[in-house]
């Protein structure tokens, strides 16, 4: 199988799903597609890929190493397609396998690992209210976002890009991406997104 049909390159160096999906069943699209079922594959790639390339990007890799990262966890997929019984486990399984890859990556090149602990923002578990739409991170095209979202720290961009894949994840597959509880999730994110407006407003 390959999945250089699946997705396409984004003038902002994202790849994207170019096929659509709807009424998907990861349980029943994993047997059909270990059969060798291009439609099923197909339907796989298309739910998962945003939340592959999230974890890709979410390392800082430059858009043609996110891009080998995303085709490796793919084909580690193909390598184990028949080993994935409980498809309410792929997500966690693609989300877990992008990360190791990414890493295994940033190691070749003797690049830098962040090592923050999304953990230690600090704040606690109250909820905070922002005024950001969620659907401004869904895009590189706007300028002063992005730039607030560069001064954040390496651990909350990579929360916000897995959380803000499309289809939006679920909290397992988010956990798993990020090494994190499901019970952090929800208050690092009204953190992080609190972080993020207060510096929009400072570049304002």
């Amino acid at each position: 199988m390959s999945t250089g049909a699946l997705a396409q390159r984004t003038r902002s160096g994202c790849l994207v799903s170019i096929v659509p999906v709807t009424d998907f069943d990861a349980t029943t699209s994993l047997l059909a597609a270990s059969m060798g079922e291009q439609r099923a594959w197909d339907a796989i790639v298309g739910q998962y890929s945003g939340l592959v390339w999230a974890v890709a990007r979410g390392y800082r890799l430059a858009a043609p190493d996110a891009a080998d990262v995303f085709q490796a966890t793919w084909l580690r997929l193909v390598e184990h397609l028949g080993d994935i019984r409980d498809g309410s486990r792929l997500g966690a399984w693609l989300a877990t396998t992008a990360k190791h890859e990414a890493l295994a990556l940033m190691r070749r090149n003797s690049r830098h690992v962040p090592t923050a602990d999304i953990d230690v923002l600090g704040g606690g578990g109250r909820n905070t209210s922002t005024s950001v739409d969620d659907g401004l991170l869904r895009t590189e095209e706007h300028s002063a976002l992005w730039r607030a979202f560069g001064k954040l720290s390496d651990s909350c961009q990579r929360l916000l890009r897995v959380i803000f894949a499309d289809p939006a994840p679920s909290y397992a597959e988010t956990s798993a991406a990020l090494d994190i509880p499901v019970g952090s999730i929800g208050p690092t994110r009204a953190r992080c997104l609190s972080n993020l407006q207060a510096l929009l407003g400072a570049l304002a």
